[in-house]
């Protein structure tokens, strides 16, 4: 088992909190949502065959609406424009 610093956990905590900031940012203008909407964004590890190691889900939480959660099959490091153009048009015709 390695070790690992509380300094450097930290760090990368930071750098991880920062990058769904920026994620946030991008994404919730593309979806159209409105000030009383949120959004969460996630990296989890996935272990269905044909899934990358990691993959960023997206819950939509709209108000007076369920929550939707919907799913970016890359790494939040390598979510592109292309992919949240892919999450507005499947947030757009409910697709899942």
């Amino acid at each position: 088992m390695a070790f690992v610093s509380l300094k450097a956990w930290r760090a990368r905590s930071a750098e991880r909190s920062a990058l769904a900031a920026r994620l946030k940012g991008e994404i919730a203008p593309s979806l159209g949502l409105g000030p009383d909407d949120a959004i969460s964004v996630n990296e989890i590890a996935c272990a269905d065959p044909g899934c990358p190691d990691m993959e960023t889900i997206v819950l939509v939480m709209r108000a007076g609406q369920p929550t939707r959660a919907l799913r970016i099959r890359n790494a939040m490091e390598a979510v592109d424009a292309a992919d949240i153009a892919a999450l507005a048009e499947e947030e757009r015709t409910g697709a899942a």
